[in-house]
């Protein structure tokens, strides 16, 4: 029997109150509220064989995302059109459940601690894929993708990912459970087939891999020539991970382009409007991309959003990017970056880290997560 009680003051404490005064559409969860549904998710999740079989740790990484995955139901729920929606509940709760791990539970600062949270963040962000991959076109080059996050988080697996959508298949009261739960068989089959539902798909090579995950059609067993130039690292991470640090130590021999050091140029407060100094960051990139000239991106770049434009910019000069994203201890972070002469308001800092989303394998060539 789960000790409900309990769970409402360790993980789900501030979520259980909001998430009982989350409603949801009748004639897909008879249950009621969100709260009610979590509940429901959980209990199903413990009796399944499957779940019994799991190691301790996917135990424990699956059952958290279990209990975090609808909470991004509590701020995305609205009515359209007479129904309840919760539009893009999934990837909003991957981030609330983000901030809830790395702040209030210290999983943060160290690899083994960054490498579950963000398992389990990953299983709360695409919990909802399984049952509609059946539905999308592109199923095959969406399942890679997620699948070939575990080369970064090794814990995460589309084998945990199916086994938690069919929980909350389950853990719910409606007439198509049995279709959602034959969609979640369409997908484990679709990854078996695809050779990424234990682990990601295995490339010849890191050009390959990046070139499939960026949807250009080639076979994943094609050694592909890498026709890139050089390398451009882009920098990853919130204020007082230590970027400049890194840099110093593994990439001085290159040339930098710093945001900061634009800002502190020209005088221009980081609380102000930046598109002066992005565009200005831009124009030295280009310069050193159209001589062939590795170099550093040094800025922030938290969400995919920031990361996709600068990676295509560079690639569309044929240069390799390398993501480096950094992290520290939360409460290490905040003293490093209040000793920094141009310190970041501690208020903006936990603001950044709302909307901080870690990089994943598809987004570049290579991407790395490193712990200072």
């Amino acid at each position: 029997m789960t000790d409900w009680k309990h769970i409402e003051t360790t993980v789900l404490h501030g979520y259980e109150d909001a998430m009982r005064q989350t409603p949801q559409e009748p004639q897909w969860h008879g249950e009621g509220d969100v709260w009610m549904h979590t509940r429901m998710v959980c209990e199903v999740l413990v009796s399944l064989p499957e779940y019994n079989a799991l190691s301790g740790q996917e135990q424990k990484a699956v059952y958290l995302a279990a209990m975090l995955h609808d909470i991004g139901k509590t701020v995305t729920t609205t009515i359209e059109g007479g129904g309840l929606h919760a539009p893009h509940h999934a990837p909003t709760g991957s981030r609330m459940a983000r901030r809830t791990l790395w702040t209030g539970y210290g999983l943060s600062g160290s690899t083994e601690a960054v490498r579950f949270r963000e398992a389990v963040c990953l299983l709360v962000r695409y919990h909802t894929f399984p049952v509609h991959a059946i539905d999308m076109p592109d199923a095959r080059l969406r399942l890679h993708r997620i699948a070939a996050n575990s080369q970064l988080a090794p814990l995460f697996s589309v084998r945990l990912l199916c086994l938690l959508s069919k929980a909350d298949m389950l853990g719910r009261i409606a007439d198509d459970i049995r279709e959602s739960l034959e969609r979640i068989a369409f997908c484990e089959e679709l990854a078996c087939e695809e050779g990424c539902y234990e682990t990601a798909c295995m490339f010849p090579s890191s050009y390959t891999q990046h070139a499939f995950l960026s949807g250009r059609e080639v076979w994943k067993e094609q050694e592909l020539y890498d026709d890139t130039w050089g390398e451009v690292i882009m920098m990853s991470g919130l204020p007082g991970t230590g970027k400049d640090t890194w840099i110093s130590q593994y990439a001085a021999d290159i040339p930098m382009v710093s945001l900061d050091a634009i800002r502190q140029e020209k005088r221009i407060p980081p609380e102000k409007e930046q598109g002066y100094v992005a565009n200005l960051a831009r124009e030295q990139a280009k310069e050193h991309l159209r001589n062939h000239q590795p170099f550093v991106w040094n800025a922030t770049n938290i969400t995919a959003q920031m990361r996709e434009s600068l990676v295509a910019l560079f690639e569309s000069y044929h240069a390799r990017v390398r993501i480096v994203y950094l992290e520290t201890a939360w409460k290490k972070l905040l003293r490093r970056n209040s000793s920094r002469v141009q310190a970041v308001p501690q208020q903006a800092v936990e603001k950044m880290l709302d909307k901080t989303v870690l990089p994943e394998t598809r987004e570049a060539q290579t991407v790395e997560w490193l712990c200072v």
